[in-house]
């Protein structure tokens, strides 16, 4: 069977595999296999204490590669990093999303609120499962998930500033390799499955449409000039995203904060500063490692998703439209019957309001807009809020604070399921240009 990108699948594997950490290319008989006995330890690339990787010679009747001590091992690793591959990417196409921003904009907060809402919208509204395809890569994702929405103390005011550690240049999110006497430190990605379930239109194309989503998310510090080496490729992943997302924080913007609600958004500024270099530095990278002209564009979607809109929504002078996305009734998605109602994306009033967000920022910071589209076609704007309406100031420290279970995120789950039915068109029921029909 050949998939709609020209990947061969041979057994239900793909062609080729892509690592989610170096990004490396292969086979996949190539791919290693991580040992299970515990006297087989010492890696060439990840150290000592790491389990050594093999190319297996024997299996047993379950598939497994059998180790040197004669134990069945699960896991596999890059031929090329000795990272650990998890299975879904042997057998679904990878989507590589990208997020970037300046420090302290909020993309761990709209990442963790994403996540959490794709989770609970994706199987019951558009038919289409989403889970952790790697539980050990998302597991500081599942605790963002926790701090924010799930925490034991729900009904107490915590400052926004306490919930979400700040994501740093190094640590827990990141993995060092030895290449002899050259250490990389390589981004850890959080991935995702998604695959179309039953009632969806799509679900006998769900061999082809299925994909493994890789999230990866860069402190701002790691956008700084120079940051970027051969030592450092933290952020050499935009060059293979197939969407990328510029976290724009418009109350760090002090020609735009004074307009901000002064209730609700001043007091979370933590600093003023110029986002637009983190957009131009990321464009230059790009531009360098896909082979870009300065006088072309990029040609994958650039979407600037702007944060705490809870705090400046009202300069559009409109009232926070629903969330753009329409329910079709049973019978009348696309060439399938189907049961039972289903949601299709609005692309259509996601571009109409993009257009307005643009005029604003045109009013406020145009030299934002002008960065955005010099860059990348199409740009997309797209106002975002993490935790909602529902903060207050604390008196005593004078810090926007929330109730963990009064968290209502707004339009997070919006530049995720658009950037998906740019790239992968048929995954995400969507309507598109105006029309009643749902896209195949």
């Amino acid at each position: 069977m050949v998939s709609r990108n020209g990947q061969r699948r041979f057994g239900g594997l793909l062609d080729r595999v892509t690592c989610p950490h170096c990004w490396d290319s292969f086979a996949p008989e190539k791919i290693l296999w991580i040992s299970e006995h515990q006297d087989l330890l010492g890696d060439p690339r990840l150290g000592p204490e790491q389990p050594q990787r093999f190319l297996p010679t024997r299996f047993n009747v379950a598939g497994e590669a059998i180790d040197a001590k004669g134990f069945p091992c699960q896991q596999l690793a890059c031929p090329n990093c000795h990272l650990p591959v998890p299975r879904p990417f042997l057998e679904m196409e990878p989507l590589f999303l990208s997020i970037f921003g300046a420090p302290a904009s909020g993309k761990s907060y709209f990442l963790a609120a994403t996540s959490w809402e794709l989770r609970r919208i994706l199987p019951i509204d558009f038919a289409v499962s989403f889970s952790d395809a790697d539980p050990v890569s998302n597991r500081v994702l599942n605790e963002y998930e926790e701090s924010l929405f799930s925490s034991a103390k729900a009904a107490e005011f915590v400052p926004l500033t306490k919930l979400i550690r700040k994501t740093e240049e190094q640590g827990e999110l990141y993995d060092m390799v030895s290449y002899g006497s050259q250490t990389v430190s390589f981004p850890r990605p959080f991935v995702f499955a998604m695959q179309p379930k039953e009632g969806h239109p799509n679900v006998a194309k769900a061999a082809l449409l299925s994909r493994v989503v890789c999230l990866y998310d860069n402190a701002g510090e790691s956008f700084q000039p120079g940051k970027d080496t051969t030592a450092n490729p933290v952020t050499r992943h935009m060059a293979q995203s197939r969407a990328l997302f510029f976290v724009f924080d418009p109350t760090q913007d002090s020609r735009f904060r004074k307009h901000c609600d002064e209730r609700l958004g001043p007091a979370s500024a933590a600093r003023m500063s110029r986002q637009e270099p983190i957009l131009q530095e990321a464009a230059a990278r790009i531009r360098r490692h896909c082979g870009i002209k300065q006088t072309e564009k990029h040609t994958r979607p650039l979407i600037v998703i702007l944060t705490k809109c809870d705090a400046w929504l009202h300069l559009t002078g409109e009232q926070p439209p629903p969330e753009p996305w329409k329910q079709v009734p049973a019978g009348q998605v696309g060439n399938q019957k189907v049961d039972l109602p289903l949601h299709a994306l609005d692309t259509t009033a996601i571009e109409r309001r993009s257009q307005a967000l643009r005029e604003l920022l045109l009013s406020y910071c145009p030299e934002v807009v002008s960065a955005a589209e010099g860059f990348a076609t199409p740009v997309i704007f797209i106002a975002v809020s993490a935790v909602g309406w529902q903060t207050q100031v604390d008196n005593a420290s004078g810090l926007l604070s929330i109730r963990p279970e009064d968290t209502q995120p707004y339009w997070v789950t919006v530049p995720f399921l658009y950037a998906v039915c740019r790239s992968s068109p048929g995954l995400v029921p969507s309507i598109f240009r105006r029309k009643s029909v749902v896209s195949q």
